[in-house]
């Protein structure tokens, strides 16, 4: 009896393993690219830019006086996944409780892609939006393995003598996508909506053959000490929060600090997916718009 059991788990396993192969094998050879976000457009102005073949979205408030703001905003989903309809509710509410144009490239996703196809378009897109924009007048903001990104590549262009935004905003970011940290174990208990193996997995994905290693893939390793202006906002209950902390010490090795703020029993960007207690959601929330608006 135990032995048909064991035969049955290991067939089971078997056929999720041959799935999952399946699976990555289709997205090794698809392009996933965000839809556009038709939900939003009778509340925003939705304008498709193009740039090195991907789209970029540019997204204003219909009515009202438009602020001088920017934000570049790079969206999360473990490098894999496209805008979600909870990202685009999420980017709605942030462009009229703001009033601000909100800038957001449909970087490369992996498998298809690693993470120099993702650099190879938003470093020049960033040069590019510099000239454009009056720095003081750009925000960037990320969510979680956009969080990633977004320091990934304000660490690289800043040791490139090229000119930092006025501000930093990151919500739960993915800051290394080698989860190594012994505490997030514990949190793992209380995370609903993430799993360490399975988002390891995607992250050696992104890394490609060579990038486990590289600040670009894990800015928990970059040079911080030409950065300023960092505000991360964070939930106990997400397993990528132990690794912010690491982060605040190292930037306080490199003699700069980093704005945390942290919610008691929160999840994984739930201030976007909208999961979990009420008063947390809008809290956390009205904090980010806070902030945003505090920005001269």
């Amino acid at each position: 009896m135990k032995k048909k059991i064991i035969i049955t788990i290991i067939g089971t396993l078997l056929i999720l393993i041959g799935i999952g192969l399946i699976i990555l094998g289709y997205l090794k050879f698809t392009d996933i690219e965000s839809k556009e976000p038709i939900e939003i457009e009778e509340e925003c102005n939705v304008k498709i830019e193009k740039y090195r073949e991907r789209n970029v979205f540019v997204i204003t408030p219909k009515e009202g006086e438009i602020t001088d703001k920017k934000i570049l905003y790079f969206h999360g989903g473990s490098y894999m996944a496209e805008m979600s309809s909870k990202h685009w509710e999420f980017i709605k509410k942030l462009t009229l409780d703001t009033k601000s144009t909100i800038i957001i490239p449909d970087y490369p996703l992996t498998p298809k892609y690693n993470y120099k196809d993702v650099y190879d378009m938003v470093e020049p897109l960033y040069e590019e939006i510099q000239k454009r924009i009056n720095n003081e007048n750009l925000i960037v903001m990320g969510d979680s393995a956009g969080g990633g990104l977004a320091l990934g590549l304000l660490e690289k262009v800043s040791q490139e003598n090229m000119a930092i935004p006025k501000k930093i905003i990151l919500i739960s970011p993915w800051l290394d996508v080698r989860l190594n940290n012994p505490k997030i174990e514990e949190v793992q208990k209380n995370d609903k909506e993430l799993n360490k193996e399975t988002l390891k997995l995607a992250g050696i994905a992104y890394a490609g053959n060579d990038g486990i290693n590289s600040y670009l893939v894990n800015p928990i390793d970059g040079n911080l000490s030409n950065l300023s202006n960092i505000t991360i906002i964070t939930g106990t209950n997400d397993i990528l929060n132990p690794d912010v902390h690491v982060l605040e010490e190292k930037a306080e090795e490199q003699g700069k600090n980093i704005e945390i703020k942290e919610y008691e029993g929160a999840g994984h960007i739930w201030i976007i997916n909208e999961k979990g207690d009420r008063e947390l959601i809008k809290k956390g929330y009205q904090d980010l718009i806070n902030i945003v608006k505090e920005i001269k």
